[in-house]
This record gives structure tokens, C-alpha cells and sequence, in this order.
């Protein structure tokens, strides 16, 4: 039952062999000697098929014509082709031995997988048959639409009912999209005609007086005026337009509209504007499957990326969804306390990346929206986007250091988790972006900090004090360790040291001209401490470790 299960669930035929093949032995003392598919007519031997007989069985096989017969295996008593028959066709064929006579339950089981991996190659086939027929139908419905366009220049002059009628089939079948419809309604009509989306954001303008900028919606308004034109049948007047709905089976996917400020618009208008809404209709649901399916391969792809995936598969996906991996990356992540990580959201925060210009792969966790993006992004402005998009300013970003290779992505995402988390906790500062690289001490606090990281906050903080010592043989990050050791009491750190306090003066200054550090600032004075004793401590010991 469970391999009847298996065999239905695929409708790929050679995988739906290769099953068949692979559970043989189940059935009995059976093996799999060989498995055949027929393709256009033709029997096609699987790639599992052993190399050592193929031409013999190969050659009986076609020669039992479709029937179920013997095969002689050398070193095997006993092997027999068992034919894959569906209702109208020879699906293929089964090549099984038997190291011993099977019992009669043993022959019913293997009569029994043949036969359920002949239904399943019938279901597979028919279901290919039905893919073919619908990209014939296709085919027809182009070709269609072709002689539709030669008819309409025909028949043009016969009146302006026919005329807008035959242009309003022509622009839906020949898939124009919604400035062909916005631009056929403007040369009816003689109006301006738009489309918005059900939010209220323009997507289409023909004709003149477009407003520029275009106003911004607001959400409870539009609410209101999307009600209120559902309610009634055809147009409906809302101020200086003409107002139709786009709702293929109900659901409202956009606004159709003509702009007519001098109440002209006559029954021809109205009948326009309802036709191309009809006309829209279709346009509307494919660009929404299409933006569904293209949600779901970013969000795919952002999956594996930050979980670790091959990079040449990953360019590769990336192409074809038009996203250049290429570039030097970064990855945010987003959290906004009145909004739960759903398909919603998700797409608020798209809407939000893409209004201030970021190219971003996007996905979301359990509590969290992850963008996976091109560019370093500002330091408030997708902030301020998601603030007005959700009406509040209790969200929290955190941007991770940047990504140079596909590789480093996983990692960068747990510094972006990191910098949310700092921003979340920290006192007073609960909202707003944070940036990993700009964290200082914090990079290294708190759980999952391995010696690369801090590799990284040592040099950045002495980097140039090791550069200096190494290449004048002097000892500036030691003396600074030592300063800190001694709390910086000028005394105690030159004893310790075994210079004079004029000395200790001049290098703490030396120390200050290299590195660009304030001693007498707090924060630097911190991190500059922790740097020298992770230098000391820690790193000097992994150093020695690496040297010995």
C-alpha cells in the first residue's frame, strides 16, 4: 500500500519505473534485471538497466511484441518480461528474476506491483496528454487572437459599439496588460483612464493632468470607496471619476477608471469602462500569479542561501529570477511588535524595500522577515517606510556586516539576528536599525562568537598598533594592555614596564596619533580594553598554539 502510494504521488514515468524496480525484491526471491519505457512508439531502456546482458535482453524484449514471455539471463534459471499494459497502450516492461521458485502469494505480489505500476505510468501518461493538450490549446487561442486582430481592422468602420467591443478582445487576448487597456480606453473615450491596485497605488495613467506626485492613499478611505462601489452594478461616480472594480470570481484585484470632470461621459462611456474592466480582469489575475510564483522562487532561494546552499546552483536561480548574486550583499532583518511574520507582512516589507530603491531576495521565520539584499541600505529610510506602511514606529531592524561571498550569508545572518537583538535591548533605544558593524563591544558579547569575530573587532581596534609594532619593532599595543592592567595609573604602568613616566607619556600619546583613538573617551576606552585583552589573552594564545 505504501508503495502504491509512492508509485501515484509522481507523475514522472521514469521515476515511477525506477520505484517499481526498487521494490521488487519486496515482493518475493525477485530482482530487477532491466526496466523499459516506451517513448513516441519506442521502447527506451531505464538508466538503471545493468550493462553486463543489455543487448540480449534488450533484443528479446522487442521481440516479444508487447507480450509477456521469457528472457534468458546468463547465470539466472529464471527471468521473464512482464509487460506494463495500460488501457490503450504498452506503457513498458518489467525484466524480473528469481533466485528460486516463487510460491503462488509471492507471484500474486509481484503480479500486483505491475499492475499498480502500470496504473501509475497510465495516470502519468494521461496527465502528460492533458499538459500537451492545454499548450495546443494555447497555441490555438494565440493564433486566435491573431485573426481577432485582423477582423478588427476589417470591421472598424461598422460603429463604435463593434469597434470598442473588437478592440477590447484584441487587448485582452494578445495579452497588452493594463496601458494597452488604459491607452484603448483613452482613445475611446477621449478621457484619462487609470488603474490602481486595490490599495490605492497607481499603476496605469493615459491622457493628460496626471497628478505628480501621485497622492498617497489612505488606507481606511480607500476601504470605504472599495465598499461602496461593490455595492452597486457597473460604474459608479466617486467625485471627478467613473469608478469600476476589477474582481475576477469576487475578489477586488484593482480599480478601473475614467477621469471626467465635466460629467461627459454618455452610455457608450459607461459600456467602455465595464468592458475594460472585463478586458483587465484576466491581466490583473496573471500578474498576481505571476508575482505569486515569483514570491515564492525569491523566497526559495533566500531560504537556501541562508541555511547554506551550492553557489553555482544559487547564481543560477538567481538569473532566472533576476536577481544578480553577484554583488556584494547584505541581510537584514525585520521585527515590528504589533505584526506577526505572515504573508501580509512579508509583503508590506517588500513594498517598503523596493519604495526606497533596495533589490532584495526576501523571506520570512517564525517571528521575523529576512531581506537578502544588493546594497548597503540607509540608515533609516526603509525604517521610515515600514513606519508609515503599518502605522506605528515600534519595529526594530538589524543590518549584518556585508556578505562577500554566498558563503558567508549564513553567518552574516546570525550577525543581523544579533544587531536586532542589541537594538531590542538595549535601554531606552528599543526601535530603529541597527548595524552590525557599527556595534563595537556588542559584536562579541552573548552566545555563537567564534575566534574569527574576534579576530575581527582586535583588528579593527589595534589593527593599526600591530601594523606600527611590527614594522618599527616597538611595543605600543603591549604598553597599552599594560596601562589598562594598572587601571592607568602612570606610575604602576611605568614600573611595570621598566621606562621612565616621560616615556610611558609619549608612547600613550604615539597611541593616540596612530589609531585615531580617544583614551579619555568612554566608549573607546572599552572597547579598547576589551581589544588589548582579547589580544592578550585569547588571541595571543591561539597565536602560540598556531606557531608551536
Amino acid at each position: 500500500m505504501t508503495l502504491s502510494s509512492a508509485l501515484f504521488d509522481t507523475l514522472d514515468e521514469g521515476e515511477i519505473l525506477g520505484l517499481a524496480m526498487d521494490h521488487v525484491a519486496a515482493a518475493g526471491p525477485y530482482g530487477a534485471e532491466a526496466g523499459y519505457l516506451t517513448v513516441d512508439g519506442a521502447l527506451v531502456p531505464s538508466r538503471r538497466n545493468g550493462q553486463v546482458h543489455a543487448l540480449a535482453v534488450d533484443r528479446r524484449v522487442r521481440e516479444l511484441a508487447g507480450e509477456d514471455g521469457p528472457v534468458t539471463v546468463p547465470g539466472l534459471p529464471r527471468a521473464r518480461a512482464l509487460g506494463l499494459r495500460g488501457h490503450e497502450r504498452l506503457h513498458g516492461y518489467l525484466v524480473v528474476t528469481s533466485r528460486s521458485r516463487p510460491t503462488e502469494a509471492e507471484r500474486s505480489l509481484l503480479a500486483t506491483l505491475v499492475r499498480h505500476t502500470a496504473a501509475a505510468l497510465s495516470a502519468a501518461f494521461a496527465h502528460r496528454r492533458r499538459r500537451e493538450d492545454a499548450l495546443e490549446l494555447y497555441r490555438l487561442r494565440k493564433e486566435r487572437t491573431a485573426l481577432q486582430g485582423q477582423l478588427i481592422s476589417v470591421v472598424a468602420e461598422l460603429g463604435y459599439q463593434r469597434a470598442l467591443h473588437a478592440l477590447m478582445a484584441d487587448v485582452a487576448a494578445s495579452g497588452g496588460g493594463e496601458e494597452a487597456i488604459t491607452r484603448a480606453l483613452h482613445r475611446l473615450t477621449g478621457l484619462p483612464a487609470l488603474v490602481e491596485d486595490r490599495f490605492g497605488r497607481l499603476r496605469s495613467w493615459t491622457g493628460p493632468d496626471r497628478p505628480d506626485p501621485y497622492p498617497e492613499p489612505d488606507p481606511v478611505r480607500q476601504d470605504a470607496m472599495l465598499y461602496a462601489v461593490g455595492r452597486q452594478a457597473g460604474p459608479v461616480r466617486v467625485k471627478d471619476r467613473l469608478v469600476t472594480l476589477v474582481r475576477p470570481h469576487g475578489e477586488i484585484l484593482g480599480v478601473l477608471a475614467l477621469v471626467d470632470a465635466r460629467h461627459e461621459a454618455d452610455d457608450h462611456t459607461l459600456r467602455a469602462l465595464e468592458d475594460g474592466a472585463a478586458s483587465l480582469a484576466p491581466e490583473l489575475a496573471h500578474s498576481r500569479n505571476l508575482a505569486e510564483v515569483e514570491s515564492k522562487l525569491h523566497r526559495e532561494l533566500a531560504d537556501d542561501l541562508l541555511t547554506g546552499t551550492d553557489e553555482a546552483s544559487a547564481y543560477a536561480r538567481s538569473e532566472a529570477v533576476g536577481h544578480d548574486l553577484h554583488r556584494r550583499h547584505y541581510v537584514v532583518v525585520v521585527q515590528w511588535s504589533n505584526r506577526t511574520a505572515d504573508g501580509p507582512f512579508a509583503q508590506t516589507v517588500g513594498r517598503a524595500a523596493s519604495a526606497v530603491g533596495m533589490h532584495s531576495l526576501l523571506t520570512r521565520r517564525s517571528d521575523h522577515v529576512v531581506l537578502v539584499t544588493d546594497d548597503r541600505p540607509h540608515a533609516r529610510a526603509l525604517y521610515e517606510a515600514l513606519a508609515r506602511e503599518t502605522g506605528t514606529r515600534s519595529g526594530t531592524i538589524g543590518v549584518s556586516a556585508p556578505c562577500d561571498s554566498l558563503a558567508d550569508i549564513p553567518h552574516r545572518y546570525q550577525e543581523a539576528q544579533r544587531a536586532l537583538e542589541v537594538r531590542r535591548h538595549s535601554r531606552g533605544k528599543h526601535y530603529g536599525t541597527t548595524f552590525f558593524d557599527e556595534l563595537g563591544l556588542y559584536r562579541i558579547l552573548g552566545p555563537g562568537n567564534d575566534y574569527r569575530e574576534l579576530e575581527t573587532f582586535v583588528h579593527e581596534w589595534l589593527g593599526q598598533l600591530i601594523d606600527y609594532d611590527s614594522r618599527h619593532h616597538t611595543a605600543m599595543v603591549e604598553t597599552l594592555s599594560q596601562y589598562f592592567d594598572c587601571g592607568g595609573n602612570y606610575d604602576e604602568t611605568a614600573e611595570s614596564l621598566a621606562i621612565h613616566r616621560s616615556t610611558l607619556r609619549y608612547r600613550l600619546q604615539r597611541i593616540r596619533d596612530i589609531s585615531g583613538n580617544d583614551l579619555a573617551d568612554v566608549e573607546d576606552r572599552l572597547s579598547l580594553q576589551v581589544a588589548t585583552r582579547v589580544w592578550k589573552i585569547v588571541l595571543g594564545e591561539q597565536a602560540g598554539e598556531r606557531r608551536r
